[in-house]
């Protein structure tokens, strides 16, 4: 009898042993896949080569980088302030927190039609895949959720994901929208690459000029009429060195077409201008006004008949419209008194 306990005892014990194994294997598994589920971050980011998003609308854009140049859809350099934020937000992001499940279905469906699919790629290979949902409540984090690499199913569970010492949420860093991943750079001239500068100025013709270079120490200034024009050599040098780095404030070519279709319809700029590289390649932009906000002011409370702050530019061969700040093109759509030599003082 006893010996007969003795064996129920062993199987019992043994028993156990195995479900205990089983279970312990079991959170094992589930450990692990929720690890991968959570894991958002690619760290090596200098592998990089191609980085794909798409939105439920039919957007779509890839980044892609060449010689350590990025470009968007292959046509276009890129913004290398949106290219950095966006791999550092691949490199850091980290999962703040599980949605919880009273939220989880809520957070679903408005993922199913306003996330933003992200894939990333080293060379040919799909290392990492996600969506990119709306900020989290507190606005400190966004809702997100990765996809199985060996499945290509998503993973059930949605997280909050942030960049640890970062306030702030971070679906703003994926967009699809190839206008806003463009390099919003437009001049970017040294003097010695430049052959002539036209300034047309339509609305005082008397004021318009032409600058021919050979080189910087071999320059003309023409005034409206041809003449050549005396002027002072220490603000022609400085007038030629803003033709570096200048850049527009928002295209809007396809963002907003009713505006530039307008706009060209109306087909009244009131400055042309005409660089010639030493190429004898010439590109035009023409400046048109914009109409102030209502009611706006100036100082001796006279109404702005235009924007004091901003106009339109049309360029690359008349098929690109852009905002500007004159704050940014000011100083380069001056008039040919900016080059009047100081006057002498008669002691």
């Amino acid at each position: 009898m006893k010996k007969k306990r003795s064996v129920i005892t062993i199987i019992v014990l043994l028993a156990l042993c195995l479900l205990a194994v089983f279970v312990f294997r079991k959170k094992g598994g589930n450990a692990s896949v929720d690890k991968e589920a959570q894991n958002f971050k690619f760290e090596d980011t200098a592998k990089i080569t191609r980085i794909f998003m798409a939105d439920k609308n039919g957007g779509k854009v890839t980044l892609m980088r060449k010689n350590n140049e990025w470009f968007v859809n292959d046509k276009y350099p890129a913004r290398k302030d949106a290219i950095t934020i966006l791999l550092e937000t691949i490199k850091q992001a980290e999962v703040r927190s599980k949605v919880p499940k009273s939220l989880k279905q809520t957070t679903l469906r408005l993922m199913s039609s306003r996330a933003i699919k992200t894939e990333i790629y080293v060379d040919d290979e799909l290392v990492k895949q996600y969506y990119v949902g709306h900020e989290s409540y507190d606005h400190e984090g966004s809702y997100m959720i990765l996809t199985n690499p060996e499945t290509g199913e998503n993973y059930p569970d949605p997280y909050i994901v942030h960049i640890p010492g970062f306030v702030g949420f971070l679906n703003t860093r994926y967009f699809v929208s190839e206008d806003e991943w463009r390099d919003r750079l437009v001049l970017n001239y040294v003097p010695a690459q430049i052959r002539q500068i036209k300034m047309e100025l339509l609305e005082s013709p008397d004021s318009s000029f032409t600058i021919n270079l050979k080189n910087i120490n071999a320059i003309s200034l023409l005034d409206a009429k041809g003449n050549n024009v005396s002027y002072d050599s220490n603000r022609m040098r400085q007038y030629l060195s803003y033709f570096q780095n200048v850049s527009y404030e928002t295209l809007f070519t396809k963002s907003v077409p009713q505006l530039a279709d307008s706009l060209a319809r109306q087909g009244n700029p009131y400055i042309r201008m005409i660089i010639t590289d030493n190429f004898n390649i010439s590109k035009i932009y023409s400046f048109y006004r914009r109409a102030p906000q209502p009611g706006r002011t100036n100082e001796s409370g006279i109404l702005y008949k235009y924007d004091p702050e901003r106009c339109f530019m049309r360029f690359a061969k008349d098929q690109e419209w852009a905002m500007i700040q004159y704050y940014v093109f000011g100083k380069i759509l001056a008039n040919i008194s900016y080059f009047t030599p100081p006057a002498t003082v008669k002691k």
